[in-house]
């Protein structure tokens, strides 16, 4: 099956499962219309929902580009850089362009500065709180779909090492909606009040972070 959306043909896999109840549709990341759903579902009632839900398909598949390209492009706290390879140097920046050796290991080098930026803006955060919580313990990997992520047991906060690419103020955003979650561990309007009192402007670094997921 193929999906036609502004002119340019998608294609449509299908997965019929005895155990999925409802209907899923994802798109993945070579822009395949991914549908899971139950094996009795037919291929017109399919169809049907693919036409009825064309809306949001077209929105995932843009939101899909945009992660794409934002990963094919060279960003470092907030500022975009054209990409210009060299064998005179492993990483170096101008004002506009960063010089990259092409067999650089660029992750290991993002994770280094993470390492020392997250601790340094953890430990601020974690000082200028507005209530009293347990000092956690930071952790740093890749993750695709969260910023970060709060164990309210252990009390260690997990922060997505892409961050490094954002701007500063976003980063201290999602340290304060983890450290707000010792406090509230939910997502409930008393959750965000205590995420407001530490970052007032909340609402426009989330917009901002929300390009990949929710925290």
């Amino acid at each position: 099956m193929k999906l036609q959306i502004d002119g340019k043909t998608y294609p449509v896999i299908i997965d019929k499962k005895k155990t999925t109840k409802n209907l899923y549709i994802r798109i993945k990341e070579d822009l395949t219309v991914y549908i899971t759903c139950h094996s009795t579902t037919s291929d017109k009632q399919i169809e049907k929902i693919i036409k009825e839900n064309s809306s949001s398909i077209r929105k995932m598949i843009e939101r899909t580009k945009k992660k794409q390209q934002y990963q094919q492009e060279f960003y470092f706290l907030g500022k975009r850089y054209d990409v210009v390879y060299t064998e005179y140097c492993d990483i170096s920046f101008g004002q506009d362009k960063v010089f990259l050796r092409r067999e650089f290991d660029l992750d290991k080098w993002k994770k280094k500065q993470a390492l020392q930026l997250f601790y340094e803006h953890l430990e601020q955060c974690y000082h200028n709180f507005s209530r009293p919580i347990p000092h956690p313990s930071l952790r740093i990997r890749k993750m695709k779909t969260r910023w970060g992520v709060c164990n309210v047991k252990t009390k260690v906060i997990t922060l997505n090492l892409e961050l490094i690419t954002k701007d500063i103020h976003c980063l201290d955003y999602v340290i304060y909606h983890e450290l707000s979650h010792l406090v509230v561990p939910n997502h409930s309007a008393q959750f965000w009040q205590v995420v407001g009192e530490n970052c007032p402007d909340y609402k426009k670094y989330r917009r901002l972070t929300n390009a990949l997921g929710e925290e």
